[in-house]
């Protein structure tokens, strides 16, 4: 079918075909049967979509099934697809080109949304639209207006949104940070370290530095059209399509900020319980490629964000953050957040949880204090949010918190200047060039967000 000329009606009709039951095994029955799975498609299928499918659904969820594979790339959602039906010892998955005709699919309850970063909000959207719940990887949008009819959407149609920032509910040491800082056990918080990965590991993964723009014809069995998407088309190359191409070129990220900084700045907002909140201030610098590279995302930041209270949150990228955190804790890794308040500290990341008093390393808070959201995964919650309707352990509107700090962060440093950010309204103050930062157009063929969302799902 061409992608080109679908419409609504034509891929419904296509999908009562590729929604026809598989024929599956007789002793799938009683608890097993196929009626009590969640069902889920997943869309995207490169690396970080394939662990996500592979590891966090299909091999540790018995009552949920993956029974679609959506990718651009041919081979990449027959490989997810294969695995998958490898995995269950039959067909239980089929690969699927065009996430429209996912979408309008009756047999799928939700989507694993693991796209690059530019279709994460527009297919979020789109599956809220036709009724489908959401797991969207992070970094959640590449403008706030995005998540912010996302929001709207979601509260219209009561979807479950689970956000894909795995330390909350896979890693449990930074659950019992947040509960030693929210309890007081360091006292009042002073000042916050946060830091990720910046670009530096990944220029050696380019064909050229600074990725290759010498136009190249897209492979066969590829749709790159829908591969840009909502964003503007530009001639593909050799380092355009890779992940890395999509971690760090404007059009489709905002880099390292936001791919890897969701993470520590998600834990600083549960930690300081500001999932409804935000910075007031946001300054410092950073560090662009050369002008004209095709990977030009921010490539090194230290920005200082001034929050409620007067808590000081310094935001790093690795380069900076070294010998800024081995000043504090006597050892380094590659990322991490470090609470500091009047009592002591508490310091964690994807290793381990350590502290000042080091009796706080293994403690747990007792059932009379604030305890947090126990979960055994964050793919498990998502599963049992599905069922019960609650709201996840990463909610929507954390990630919209979370996600806002890199969007100032990356106005910040390529404006030049300082940014007063009202976390209530959610707009920049006294700036009207940087306020139009937040917003980007999107490619009409493919706004998804615009009337023509609406015309889709109104047939």
């Amino acid at each position: 079918m061409n992608s080109r000329s679908i419409t609504r009606r034509r891929f419904l009709a296509h999908a009562a075909v590729a929604a026809a039951p598989l024929i599956l095994p007789r002793r799938l029955a009683g608890q097993n049967a196929p009626s009590n799975h969640v069902r889920l498609a997943a869309i995207g299928c490169g690396s970080r979509g394939r662990s996500n499918v592979m590891s966090d659904f299909v091999r540790e969820l018995a009552d949920a099934r993956v029974i679609v594979a959506c990718d651009c790339y041919r081979q990449k959602r027959e490989q997810v697809a294969g695995l998958i039906n490898e995995f269950h010892g039959m067909k239980v998955c089929e690969p699927v080109a065009d996430f429209r005709e996912v979408l309008a699919r009756p047999d799928i309850d939700g989507v694993i949304i693991s796209t690059q970063d530019h279709w994460h909000v527009p297919l979020a959207y789109a599956a809220a639209l036709a009724g489908k719940d959401v797991y969207v990887e992070k970094p959640l949008s590449l403008a706030l207006t995005w998540s912010q009819q996302l929001r709207q959407l979601v509260a219209q149609k009561k979807t479950v949104v689970q956000y894909g920032t795995q330390q909350r509910g896979s890693m449990h040491q930074f659950r019992r940070a947040c509960e030693l800082v929210r309890n007081g056990y360091i006292g009042e918080v002073r000042e916050v370290l946060a830091w990720c990965p910046d670009l530096s590991d990944q220029l050696r993964q380019a064909s050229v530095s600074y990725g290759s723009k010498e136009p190249l014809a897209p492979p066969p069995e590829f749709d790159y059209d829908r591969w840009i998407g909502p964003a503007p088309m530009q001639p593909y190359t050799a380092d355009r399509c890779t992940k890395y191409g999509g971690y760090h070129i404007y059009d489709y990220s905002l880099g390292f900020i936001a791919g890897w900084g969701a993470h520590p700045i998600d834990i600083v907002h549960w930690g300081l319980d500001l999932d409804h909140s935000g910075p007031r201030r946001c300054e410092g610098s950073g560090i662009l490629p050369p002008a004209g590279s095709l990977w030009n995302t921010i490539e090194s930041w230290d920005m200082r964000l001034e929050y409620p209270r007067g808590i000081q949150v310094r935001f790093m990228g690795k380069r900076i953050a070294e010998p800024v955190v081995r000043a504090r804790r006597k050892f380094f890794r590659e990322e991490g957040v470090h609470f500091v308040g009047t009592k002591g500290w508490v310091s964690v990341d994807r290793t381990a949880l350590y502290a000042s008093n080091r009796a706080l390393q293994t403690h747990e808070v007792g059932e009379n204090e604030i305890r947090l959201t126990r979960t055994a995964s964050q793919a498990r919650n998502f599963i049992d949010c599905i069922r019960s309707r609650q709201t996840p352990i990463s909610s929507l509107e954390a990630a919209i918190r979370s996600d806002t700090v890199s969007l100032l962060t990356d106005i910040t440093i390529r404006g030049g200047r300082a940014i007063q950010w009202d976390p209530t309204t959610e707009k920049i103050v006294g700036d009207d060039e940087a306020a139009r930062r937040l917003d980007r157009p999107m490619r009409a063929k493919w706004d998804l967000l615009g009337k023509s969302a609406q015309r889709w799902a109104a047939g």
